[in-house]
């Protein structure tokens, strides 16, 4: 393992506060047109939203993002 890979922490460290947000209610099972309700944003924001989460944490799925963020006790 290198250094690098070392320091760069927890997946989710990678994350914007608003990334941030919407995983945590990803997790707790919202749909995107409530999160995008409950945020006052669009539905395609939060879709973008959700693929830049995906991306940055290497997951593919909605359940993948649940297993992590209760794995790691975030919700």
């Amino acid at each position: 393992m290198s250094l690098l890979k070392a320091n760069e922490g927890s997946p989710h460290e990678k994350l914007s506060n608003r990334e941030y947000q919407t995983l945590l209610l990803i997790a707790k099972g919202k749909t995107i047109s409530k999160i995008g309700g409950g945020l006052s944003l669009s539905v395609p924001a939060i879709s973008t939203y959700r693929a830049r989460i995906l991306e940055k944490m290497g997951m593919s799925t909605n359940a993948e993002l649940t297993y992590y963020a209760v794995h790691n006790r975030l919700i």
